[in-house]
């Protein structure tokens, strides 16, 4: 069977690369060429196709990148929401416009470096949290179709970082030490707000801080620089430390909020997309709010056009709109959608 590797030049998709080599399966390397791709990660993906003796691609996939990620991003952040880019490529780019160059190529399955499992049970793909829950990847994949499941293979799903450090060190890979990047990738310095003022060449409307009965607290620098349950940067001299709780797109006003304020109960998702199988009536889960967070407790309710409405047992800090609300129960993702 042939497997197309999504190489990055990393050292977790060099092991995966490994593993399934071991495994018997004709296999192609390929990089996609994105809007933040780097000479570096090329060769160093050549590299490892290269040392594992199998065919490598490079594919020009910038335009989709930007159409699909880059102007997604934008868009969210000057509609007051803060975006998880890298639920937007997994969906459009890795798990779409990469398996498209799978079928190209003749490769039935496709394997990448995530940290997370793929089960067949009840004649149904589940996707699953990896064993490893420090490293679990599965909040970022919710997308994936039945169709996507079927053919991908995520082989460090029930190893450690450091089982594949280990591997990657006794294949001698030269990135088996390599560092984590924790960073938006075409935001490697982390300023985002100075990528999209350089992207837009728009100048975003200062406004007021208030409070939520509507007291003028200073001026702000624009909705951008700002997300909720932020406290750093406000650049105001207050009795106590306060936190955005909302950005006003309407008013334009940034309102802020004690600790205490920045809970909520409930949350509403939408374009949400169930896993294996659709649920109708309310049921028990937890749910993430965040790729960081811990899975909370709550109630979930399906509710008309692909939307749901999730009641947590304890309020949750820092619900935010633009991020993905992901459901689990137990280890298995049940389905994800947008935060409204």
């Amino acid at each position: 069977m042939k497997a197309l590797i999504a190489l990055s030049g990393g050292v977790d998709s060099s092991v995966s690369a490994a593993i399934i080599k071991d495994m018997g399966y004709d296999c192609v390397g390929a990089t996609m060429n994105l809007f933040c791709s780097s000479q570096k990660d090329s060769e160093g993906a050549k590299k490892i196709a290269d040392r594992l003796n199998f065919p490598y691609y490079f594919f020009d996939l910038k335009d989709e990148f930007e159409k699909r990620v880059i102007d997604d991003f934008v868009s969210a952040y000057e509609n007051a929401k803060t975006p998880n880019p890298c639920i937007e490529c997994n969906r459009y780019l890795k798990f779409g416009a990469l398996l498209k160059k799978a079928d190209e190529l003749g490769c039935e399955k496709i394997v990448t470096g995530h940290y997370a499992r793929v089960v067949l049970k009840d004649g149904k793909y589940r996707l699953k949290k990896a064993l490893d829950e420090s490293k679990d990847q599965s909040y970022v994949l919710y997308s994936l179709t039945q169709n996507q499941l079927s053919r991908l293979l995520l082989p460090l799903g029930e190893l450690t970082k450091e089982q594949v450090r280990a591997l990657a060190r006794s294949a001698g890979f030269e990135n088996a030490e390599q560092k984590e990047s924790q960073d938006i990738c075409f935001v490697p310095d982390g300023d985002y707000v100075k990528f999209i003022k350089e992207r837009t060449q728009k100048v975003y409307p200062e406004g007021n801080f208030v409070t939520e009965d509507g007291k003028i607290l200073g001026r702000h620098k624009g909705l951008i620089h700002y997300t909720i349950g932020q406290r750093k940067g406000l650049g105001l001299a207050l009795d106590a430390p306060m936190y955005v709780k909302k950005k006003d797109l309407k008013s334009g006003n940034v309102v802020l909020a004690y600790a205490d304020g920045v809970f909520e109960s409930r949350l509403f998702a939408n374009d949400f997309i169930w896993t294996a199988q659709q649920y109708t009536e309310p049921f028990s889960a937890e749910v993430k709010t965040r790729y960081r967070a811990r899975p909370a407790k709550a109630a979930v309710t399906p509710l008309d056009g692909s939307r749901v409405r999730v009641d947590f047992q304890e309020p949750q800090r820092a619900i935010t709109a633009g991020q993905a609300a992901v459901v689990y129960i137990g280890d298995t993702v049940i389905g994800g959608g947008k935060i409204e």
